[in-house]
């Protein structure tokens, strides 16, 4: 899919983001707006898979499991779950819950919400599948703040060590957090450095270029090593006055700015 059909598809993306968070009245807006450009690359552009329910498919495994409306809204654009169901988010009895439930959700291969758990189930996944010679790869998304667990570095000292090529970790890196920046709460630079210690092939790349999202999940495809593409991205992207605020960690939009943010969704570029 070329770069403009992937821009049509991040917009209606964040549209049903806004939409769906704004009928719940509770959930995590600025991430889920913040990776829909990625989200629409993986799934329309990288990932081997499709809405069946065989094992004969790349894995997805969704360790930031909070921003999952943009989960949720990038397989209803990909007609895998109705655009209908969207509306139903975090409803008593829906399958779309405010952290994905494999209990009941068919597409979770866990249930996610716990930060950093996902990603050691990850590595697990990927171990697992080396070991049974599959040809597919897992890839793990995870978010900035979430690196702040400890348990994150002990998966990644494993992945590291049995060289797991067949695993790809991507990071939100919006610098914001619930509570402020991730610079005030817990700094993690050298961040780049730090993956590198634990023997990852690291890429950095702009979440919100299509072009240089695309060719860094290319180059992770060709690794023998773990990869982990550090995505720097805005929080609440496409609507300007939402970006980079941490406030809209874990908020919904009210009916007026619901309002606004779909006319600035809409608006020329």
């Amino acid at each position: 899919m070329d770069n403009t059909q992937l821009a049509v598809k991040a917009r209606e993306i964040r549209k049903s983001i806004i939409r769906m968070l704004t009928r719940a009245g509770s959930g995590h807006t600025g991430g889920s707006l913040g990776m829909a450009d990625v989200f629409t690359t993986l799934f329309f552009d990288t990932i081997n898979m499709d809405s069946g329910d065989v094992t004969a498919k790349d894995r997805f495994i969704f360790s930031n499991g909070h921003i999952c409306p943009v989960w949720y809204a990038t397989l209803a654009e990909k007609g895998w779950i109705k655009k209908e169901e969207l509306m139903t988010l975090r409803q008593l009895g829906s399958r779309l819950q405010g952290h994905p439930s494999r209990h009941d959700f068919p597409f979770a291969e866990i249930s996610a919400g716990s930060l950093g758990q996902g990603f050691l189930a990850a590595v697990g996944l990927a171990l697992a599948m080396k070991r049974d010679k599959s040809p597919y790869k897992v890839y793990a998304s995870l978010g900035d703040g979430e690196l702040d667990e400890g348990s994150i570095w002990e998966a990644a000292m494993a992945a590291g060590k049995y060289q797991l090529g067949n695993l790809i970790a991507f990071v939100d890196v919006n610098r914001q957090q619930q509570a402020g920046t991730t610079d005030q709460l817990m700094p993690l630079e050298p961040l780049a450095g730090k993956w590198a210690a634990f023997n990852w092939h690291v890429i950095e790349a702009d979440g919100h270029d299509f072009s240089d999202i695309k060719k860094a999940f290319r180059e992770a495809k060709q690794q023998k090593k773990p990869s982990v593409v550090l995505f720097k991205t805005h929080m609440g992207k496409g609507v300007p006055d939402w970006e980079d605020k941490y406030a809209w960690h874990g908020v919904s939009p009210t009916e007026q700015q619901a309002e606004y943010a779909l006319k600035a969704l809409e608006a020329p570029r």
